[in-house]
């Protein structure tokens, strides 16, 4: 059996953390002994965590500019500091202060560092470490680089260049999310208009205040339409205050940060993703399993997931126009609609959670 550590720095709201327990809670126990380890011991996703994997944490509270204060040590001094016991494998399931602390690893420990983010320059890739210099060196350390798409490690590579490069899906709890997605709605859910939604962290980077610009030019175009935002961060009280100006609160809910969105996103007549930037969307992924149409900007993973020649959803510029006329388009187009609610369905099992669970363990397997 293989010990293996997972390090993230939280188990926040966020995609990834949410993927990394999706994860290790449906590997093969018998092959592996799972400990996940989050510096900061905070986050929803705590809870999720299945019995039979160990936690632990370094610190219990975030400290204010605790990248800065780990960088007073150096990767070998870390990992003495922080990793109290023998692994065969250590993965840091993040870039940033994980990466550079399994870069300290001892000689003869396997590493594994995960990158989920698109990286646009030097300074994005080096933010945790001390320079680009050390940065490398913990990258290139590892024995296996794992990518979440085809465009996190393209951009990746082009500022620093490592060996042993693989893309590994995200897991989603399949046949759970599917359930789940048949819950009744507690609340007012409009059942007489085109509901379209998305789904994620509260953030600029997300574009929500893209599609509520979106909604309001549909409400203008005189579309029966309602706009569903599952998710909370920084910019709610700014994204409320946009609906109040643009007279649209009555057309726009705002759920708040749910266990089980899935039963929204399904009774969505459309998915769309806004973003500015992606590593590989894993509230797309989970609308395509539950059955929902996806139609997006193009940012990394997109065409990985929806196909380079938009088989399974609707790929547009990043462009906000560009968005507003393929959504307008499906609204007009029933049939093209009901198209992509089926390939949304084929689609879905693609990523199945028994099929990247095992990608995962045939690389740690492997990488042993």
């Amino acid at each position: 059996m293989k010990k293996v550590l997972f390090i993230i720095h939280d188990l926040s709201v966020g995609g990834a953390e949410k993927v990394l327990v999706n994860l290790v809670n449906n590997m093969d126990k018998t092959k592996f002994e799972i400990t996940v380890m989050s510096l900061f011991d905070v986050g929803v996703n705590k809870q999720f965590l299945n019995d039979d994997v160990k936690y632990i944490s370094c610190f219990k509270y975030p400290i204010p500019g605790n990248s800065h204060y780990l960088k007073l040590l150096s990767p070998k001094q870390l990992y003495k500091w922080l990793i109290k016991d023998d692994y065969d494998i250590v993965v840091s399931y993040l870039e940033g202060p994980t990466a550079r602390i399994v870069g300290g690893a001892p000689d003869g420990i396997k590493v594994v560092s995960w990158v989920h983010c698109t990286m646009h320059n030097k300074h994005e890739l080096a933010m945790s470490f001390r320079n680009f210099a050390e940065c490398t060196k913990c990258y290139q350390r590892a024995n296996v680089m794992v990518f979440v798409s085809e465009g996190v490690r393209d951009a990746f590579q082009k500022w620093c260049k490592t060996e042993n490069n693989i893309i590994l899906y995200n897991t989603n709890e399949s046949a759970s999310m599917i359930e789940k997605s048949f819950e009744s709605i507690d609340g007012n859910f409009p059942t007489t208009s085109f509901n379209w939604c998305s789904v994620g962290k509260l953030a600029q980077v997300k574009g929500f205040d893209r599609m509520l610009n979106i909604q309001k030019r549909l409400i203008e175009d005189g579309k029966n339409v309602h706009f569903h935002i599952l998710g909370d961060g920084d910019e709610f009280a700014k994204l409320k205050k946009q609906c109040e100006n643009n007279n649209i609160t009555a057309h726009v809910t705002f759920w708040g940060y749910q266990t089980n969105p899935y039963k929204y996103v399904s009774k969505c007549d459309l998915y769309v993703c806004a973003s500015h930037a992606e590593g590989f969307s894993t509230a797309a992924t989970e609308a395509l399993i539950v059955g929902t149409p996806v139609c997006t900007v193009d940012v990394s993973g997109m065409k990985e997931m929806l196909g380079y020649n938009n088989e399974y959803g609707i790929i547009t510029e990043n462009d906000d126009e560009k968005l507003y006329q393929a959504i307008k388009r499906l609204i007009e187009q029933p049939d093209l609609l009901e198209h992509y609610k089926k390939m949304a369905n084929e689609r879905g099992g693609f990523f199945s959670t028994e099929r990247t669970v095992k990608a995962v363990e045939d690389m740690l397997i492997l990488t042993s």
